[in-house]
C-alpha cells in the first residue's frame, strides 16, 4: 500500500506554518503599540518596602547634603513623583529638563532613584543638569528598583498620599507628555 503523499506533505509544512505563526504573534507583542503604556501589576498597590542611602557627596544649593529615602517617606499625605534615572542613560538626560520643570511647575516633591550607577557620575550629571530631586537614593545593585518593578530607566512613578503607587510612565518624558498624561494622572491621585 501507498502512503498518501498529501497527507505526508502537509505534516512536514505543519511544523513551519507553526513556527511562522508564534514569530508573528510574538513580533506584534515586543515591536506593536507604545512601550509607555506597559501594564504594572503595582498599581493601586502600597509602594515596596526599601530604604536607599543618599548619594554620599550631593549637596544642594545652600551646600546641605541631600538625603536618600524609604518608603515610609512616600505615604505622608501628598502626592509625590518617584523617578528612576541613571547618568549612563541618554534618555534620561533628554528628560532631565523636562523633569525639573515638572517639580518647579507643580511644586510637588520628587525622589530620584539613581539606578546602578557611578556615585561620581551621578553627581556630575546633576550638577551640569540641575537637581529636581528633594532627596536621591542609590540603588547600586538594581534591588529596590526590581521590587518596583522597573523595566528599564527613565521610568517615573506617581505615588498618592496614602502611599499607594498610581500611575507608572515607562521611557522618557517630553513636554506633550507631561501635558497630556503626567498632570492628569498628578491630579486623579490628588483625588484619592
Amino acid at each position: 500500500m501507498r502512503p498518501n503523499r498529501g497527507l505526508h506533505a502537509g505534516l512536514m509544512v505543519l511544523p513551519l506554518a507553526v513556527f511562522a505563526l508564534l514569530a508573528v504573534i510574538l513580533y506584534f507583542r515586543l515591536f506593536g503599540g507604545d512601550p509607555s503604556t506597559i501594564p504594572s501589576a503595582l498599581i493601586g498597590k502600597t509602594v515596596p518596602e526599601f530604604s536607599l542611602d543618599a548619594l554620599s557627596g550631593l549637596v544642594d544649593d545652600n551646600n546641605v547634603p541631600v538625603p536618600g529615602f524609604s518608603s515610609d517617606d512616600l505615604d505622608e499625605g501628598r502626592v509625590t513623583i518617584v523617578n528612576v534615572w541613571a547618568s549612563w542613560c541618554v534618555p534620561c538626560r533628554a528628560e532631565h529638563p523636562v523633569l525639573v520643570a515638572l517639580g518647579s511647575e507643580t511644586g510637588l516633591p520628587i525622589y530620584g532613584i539613581n539606578y546602578k550607577d557611578n556615585p561620581e557620575n551621578a553627581r556630575r550629571f546633576l550638577g551640569q543638569l540641575g537637581n529636581p530631586f528633594q532627596a536621591v537614593g542609590v540603588d547600586p545593585d538594581g534591588r529596590a528598583s526590581i521590587d518596583w518593578g522597573l523595566y528599564g530607566v527613565p521610568e517615573t512613578f506617581i505615588v498618592a498620599g496614602d502611599g499607594t503607587i498610581a500611575f507608572k510612565f515607562v521611557g522618557p518624558m517630553t513636554g506633550e507628555i507631561v501635558e497630556n498624561i503626567i498632570l492628569p494622572e498628578i491630579e486623579r491621585a490628588g483625588r484619592r
